[in-house]
């Protein structure tokens, strides 16, 4: 039997379909019932292959992998803020207090070693930014959809949350939600939509932001949610001064309590998100791997060189690891099916492409610190050259086996 709200749904949705009167708004009602059911279109027959997954449920599994880092990077967020203000309140320095703080005093105590009050203050600052770039990401995504008469992806959700995760906490609302347009239209529907886009429509919003509003989307005072309070990044510290003068450790870095944008800071968490894309196999280990070898031998390369007046030439790979936005763009950006690499082969090429572009940009450009943003963005634009080699290859090799066995 039929529960009572798929009863309703059913009612009403020969209204939206072929010459009903909302048959414009189908894409609507479509968003509505992809909520609460999934597809219930097969394929039949002996020549296809029938699987569980699909686009929804592909897409559920993303969303849920960033939980982890979501929740890790709130209260990491919170833990920093509330360490920030008792330590301006001791010295006796006034903050300015803006529209967060009656919610912060309300749902708090101020208190950095609650575990809670940690936790809250995060999700005041990152709740509003993600509900603001979801409903803009949405809302850009149905307008598409009644455009081209089509249905709406469940990409756009994915994006709208791994954009919101890249925002530094103190991100002005009208810049994340202009970063999400221009990453949903210019990154992804100018092309034509979902599977069509050769950038990565978060990457694509952010490296937007970067360059039009650079004071809001690095610099010393992005990273604190505290009006007011300065925190360099251990990327900034580390170009100017060198890794070994960080006031943070590796293990800091590791499990996530140094400053950064909200979702790039605990690298453990990024690692569970990674351990449940790689169980699903919705991530490609290969990409992974490249990354990481690019990764290492390209800083080993710069650590054998040196450099007396360069202090990243001594950063071992263990640290790029750890630092910046290497883990997150690796785990939920680099993996990301449509704008990567399609062939087994390639995945290796893209990801050694990037793991070797990051410390490259990293290392030499001294004038921007963090290199994995951009680093993908270049593997996204290598990434259909290198599939056409490796493809062109394999038929180079099949039509001379052929010839082969044929004389």
């Amino acid at each position: 039997m039929k529960d009572p709200l798929r009863n309703f749904l059913d009612k009403i949705k020969p209204t939206f379909q072929g010459k009903g009167g909302l048959s414009y708004y189908f894409p609507i009602f479509d968003v509505i019932e992809n909520l609460f059911y999934s597809s219930d279109k097969r394929t039949k027959g002996l020549t296809h292959v029938r699987d569980g997954s699909d686009i929804q449920r592909i897409m559920v599994v993303v969303w849920l992998a960033t939980f982890p880092t979501m929740f890790a990077g709130m209260y990491n967020l919170g833990y920093q803020s509330l360490n920030a203000i008792e330590q301006l309140t001791l010295a006796n320095t006034a903050f300015e207090k803006d529209w967060h703080w009656p919610l912060i005093t309300f749902f708090t105590s101020l208190n950095p070693n609650s575990f809670m009050d940690c936790l809250v203050y995060g999700a005041i600052y990152f709740i509003p930014i993600y509900v603001v770039v979801f409903a803009v990401g949405i809302g850009c995504e149905l307008i598409f959809a009644l455009i081209r008469r089509h249905e709406v992806s469940e990409g756009a959700f994915v994006t709208t949350v791994l954009f919101a995760l890249s925002c530094p906490p103190n991100a002005p609302l009208w810049q994340a939600a202009l970063g999400i347009a221009v990453g949903l239209v210019i990154g992804k529907e100018i092309f034509g939509g979902t599977g069509k886009n050769f950038l990565n429509p978060a990457l694509t919003g952010r490296a937007f932001l970067y360059f039009a509003y650079p004071a809001s989307w690095s610099g010393d005072m992005s990273w604190v949610a505290v009006d007011g309070y300065t925190a360099a990044t251990i990327l900034g510290t580390a170009a100017q001064d060198g890794y070994q003068t960080l006031a943070y450790s590796w293990n800091n870095a590791f499990l996530g309590f140094i400053p950064g944008s909200i979702g790039e800071t605990s690298t453990l968490a990024i690692l569970v998100g990674l351990a449940i894309l790689l169980y699903t196999k919705v991530a490609s280990w290969r990409i992974v791997m490249g990354v990481a070898i690019g990764t290492i031998l390209t800083s080993y390369l710069f650590n054998i060189v040196g450099s007396e007046t360069n202090p990243m030439f001594s950063m071992p790979f263990w640290w790029h690891m750890v630092i910046g936005g290497y883990a997150f763009g690796l785990v939920f950006m680099a993996t990301e099916p449509v704008s990567g690499s399609h062939t087994n082969a390639g995945r290796w090429v893209y990801g050694i492409v990037i793991g070797v572009m990051v410390i490259l940009i990293r290392v030499l450009n001294p004038a921007f610190p963090e290199g994995m943003m951009l680093a993908i963005l270049f593997g996204n634009l290598l990434a259909p050259l290198i599939d056409h080699f490796v493809v062109q290859n394999n038929i180079k090799k099949r039509l001379s086996l052929q010839n082969a066995q044929t004389q």
